[in-house]
């Protein structure tokens, strides 16, 4: 179930205003593929990112009530909502259009699906895929898209 920004502090909504946002994991090797898969799928840049380890990403997990080191969970705001786990992939794969978009229907699995085989990837994902040893910088042509680094 998504979360409505309206109850994230009234400084943190100012700045995520009018923004589509996905915030991902920048360690992790699964996430920034994600991240890379995004940019080259999202055709008319409607997506903005942030790393969970930076300013943004861990004010938005500070408030949200998640792990400000064990990030488990992207996170992915359109239009209001923030969506976590399988839920943000799904909300991410719905706003790029067709056929991304078919990958929205896993939203729709019974939750009894969807979150334990979520939480295994998301347990396993740096043993199975790896870790980076810093954090993504995002190069100069990116920044614009980024809210903000770490």
């Amino acid at each position: 179930m998504p979360t409505p920004v309206t109850g994230l502090s009234a400084d943190l909504r100012r700045t995520l205003a009018n923004n589509d946002l996905i915030v991902f994991d920048g360690n992790c090797v699964l996430c920034s593929r994600f991240f890379r898969f995004i940019l080259r799928h999202d055709r008319q840049q409607r997506f903005r990112f942030a790393t969970a380890q930076g300013q943004l990403g861990q004010r938005l997990y500070s408030e949200l009530g998640l792990p400000l080191d064990d990030f488990e969970t992207n996170l992915v705001l359109t239009g209001g909502q923030i969506h976590q786990n399988l839920d943000a992939f799904a909300a991410a794969m719905t706003a790029l259009g067709w056929p991304w978009r078919a990958l929205g229907l896993l939203r729709h699995l019974p939750g009894l699906v969807k979150a334990p085989l979520y939480h295994l990837v998301a347990r396993n994902r740096y043993r199975i895929f790896g870790r980076r040893s810093t954090c993504l910088v995002p190069e100069p042509s990116l920044r614009a898209r980024f809210m903000d680094t770490v």
